[in-house]
């Protein structure tokens, strides 16, 4: 029997700023993983990402991440995709300081 499709998120770099940056589902891109679209079916998923690694000029990097939906939108599954959405971890100052993400 095939394992069923955990829900998933595109996410990427932005091409300028490194930041990373997740795909809604009105095809924005954000830094808010809770704004990112959430994806429930599997074939979606896979199209979602043909059409974000189309888009060279903005993002790097691509793929689609693993998460849960919480009340306030979709929720890492894995501590490195936890990680990626705070930002380094070496510096307390500019974005990560300022960031609305929860510090663990």
């Amino acid at each position: 029997m095939a394992r069923a499709f955990t829900p998933k998120v595109v996410t990427a770099n932005d091409l300028l700023e490194g930041d990373v940056i997740y795909l809604t589902a009105d095809d924005r891109w954000s830094r808010d993983l809770r704004e990112a679209e959430l994806i429930t079916d599997e074939a979606h998923a896979q199209l979602r990402l043909l059409d974000a690694q189309k888009q060279v000029d903005k993002i790097v990097g691509a793929y689609l991440a693993d998460v849960v939906a919480g009340e306030n939108g979709p929720e890492p599954t894995h501590f490195r995709e936890d990680f990626r959405r705070t930002g380094p971890s070496n510096y307390a100052h500019g974005k990560q300081e300022s960031s609305p993400q929860p510090r663990v």
